[in-house]
């Protein structure tokens, strides 16, 4: 697989003084949805700066991803399926809006963490197109579980359903911004691994995780302060998880890659969905 779902305008991208130290909003959303989602946004810059700002706009590209597939788990609920059949196609629509990217880089992680080799084969192992045994066998029992959960929030209707969705997908964004923080190597000089490590800055993808957890307790506060707290929770869970991986694959393979990115947010949203799930 690439290490990046969309190539960049230049494969030399010029130095960002060249560009100027900062990037526009605009850059910035056009980053984070031309490089997370398969929709159609032209990518006008492939620098640092543009980077930084992407990234931290990487949870509202999430949001849309969850509110998407929401809409089409509710409108399956409104037709009168069941909850199994709606959490089918909620966790189907963000498979389709990533390529399938993201699983598929959960798979390339699994092959790789489950080789037992040193690092530099690992990684080759990982960018190898076909998937192990390890890949297959985390891709199927991931699925299953974001399908368990989500079908038990869309039993007790399809406003937990929908939140559900849409705070696992926002969750999953905010730990590839908080994955991308200073500090953070690439594993290799390519990729959107390497475009995006360490190009943002502690203080500001902190600033964005509070402003996500807020957001996701406010919108559940509406069905009561439980569910409020409990969206609260799904966030700051979700994160746990997905730093938990991050570290590891840090560990093991030195750095990480645009694989390392997938993996980090399908954990974190699987992880998401499971606590909303509980009590």
């Amino acid at each position: 697989m690439t290490d990046s779902p969309t190539p960049p305008p230049s494969p030399t991208p010029a130095p960002a003084a060249a560009r100027g130290e900062r990037a526009s909003l605009a850059d910035g959303l056009r980053f984070a949805f031309g490089t997370l989602t398969v929709l159609p946004v032209r990518l006008t810059r492939w620098d640092r700066p543009a980077a930084r700002t992407g990234m931290l706009c990487a949870p509202l590209a999430g949001l849309v991803v969850g509110l998407a597939a929401a809409a089409a788990g509710g409108a399956l609920l409104l037709l009168g399926a069941g909850p199994l059949l709606a959490a089918v196609a909620t966790v189907a629509v963000p498979a389709a809006l990533t390529r399938g990217l993201h699983l598929d880089g959960l798979a390339d992680t699994a092959d790789g963490l489950g080789s037992a080799k040193p690092a530099a084969d690992a990684l080759r192992i990982m960018k190898a197109s076909d998937v192990g045994p390890f890949g297959v066998i985390s891709l199927v029992f991931l699925l299953l579980g974001q399908v368990a959960a989500v079908a038990e929030l869309f039993r007790d209707g399809w406003a937990y359903g929908a939140l559900g969705a849409a705070t696992a997908a926002a969750s999953a964004r905010l730990a590839l911004t908080l994955a991308s923080r200073t500090g953070v190597p690439a594993a290799r000089p390519e990729g959107l691994g390497a475009a995006v490590a360490g190009a943002v800055p502690r203080g500001a993808a902190l600033a964005v995780a509070g402003v996500v957890l807020a957001a996701a307790a406010a919108a559940a506060a509406p069905l009561g302060v439980a569910a409020a707290v409990r969206g609260g929770g799904a966030v700051l869970v979700g994160l746990g998880v997905g730093e938990v991986l991050l570290r590891h694959c840090v560990r093991r393979f030195g750095g990480v890659t645009g694989d390392v990115f997938g993996a980090v947010a399908e954990a974190s949203a699987t992880a998401a969905l499971v606590f909303l799930t509980l009590g």
